[in-house]
């Protein structure tokens, strides 16, 4: 073996273990729906204001109209899936780092009461508005 295959080995070593670390810390991590087979979880925020709660899930490419977002036993469950875009399926991947197929993020609330759930598609995430039942608080 030749110094340059050693180095061009090594290479292509480091550069894969650097894109599993970027996609760990991307928090798309595979997860056992409850209702299902297994999916993958969007990285979300959440951010309460004195009137609603905000929760901004990352979601490039998935039509907000088709994830559901519903509230159990004071817990947010947003799901659904992303599909590659039938004109892409015969097309030449070069890179697909974006996850496909199902996913399932479950987020506790805060304590209090809501209702309203509202979905908007925001700069590729899905926003969703809970209202705070009777104006809430902090």
């Amino acid at each position: 073996m030749t110094s340059r295959n050693r180095h061009w080995m090594w290479a292509d070593a480091v550069d894969l273990l650097d894109r599993m670390q970027r996609l760990q810390q991307q928090n798309y991590a595979p997860v056992r729906a409850a209702s299902g087979p297994p999916a993958w979880e969007p990285p979300a925020d959440m951010i309460e204001t004195a009137h609603e709660v905000l929760v901004i899930v990352a979601l490039p490419g998935v039509d907000a109209e088709k994830a559901e977002a519903f509230i159990e036993d004071g817990v947010l469950i947003v799901r659904g899936q992303r599909i590659l875009p039938p004109e892409l399926r015969t097309a030449r991947i070069h890179r697909l780092e974006l996850p496909q197929g199902r996913f399932e993020r479950r987020l506790p609330l805060p304590g209090g009461q809501y209702h309203g759930v509202r979905r908007a598609a925001v700069n590729g995430c899905l926003l969703v508005t809970l209202s705070k039942v009777d104006g809430g608080c902090f």
